[in-house]
């Protein structure tokens, strides 16, 4: 984004691409697909977004390997 100025919600939109994009690939699925499963628990907002500023100071494999537990847990717990 050359010539323009940085804003926080462009800093977590970013944010949210890099650790979808890196847990997608730990669990060898799409980005569009693990979207998805996360948009079904509400995951994006309850996770990514409401705990950015706590998450954003991890690395991305940490933040990857939180969300894919996460997600893991809500999806066995949905299947109960």
């Amino acid at each position: 984004m050359e010539g323009q100025a940085r804003t926080p919600e462009g800093d977590q939109m970013q944010f949210m691409v890099f650790t979808i994009e890196a847990a997608a690939r730990k669990l060898g699925i799409s980005s569009s697909e693990l979207v998805e499963r996360l948009e079904r628990q509400n995951l994006i907002e309850d996770r990514l977004i409401r705990f950015y500023d706590t998450l954003h100071t991890q690395s991305v494999d940490y933040v990857a390997d939180d969300i894919i537990e996460t997600l893991l847990n809500y999806e066995a717990d949905e299947n109960q």
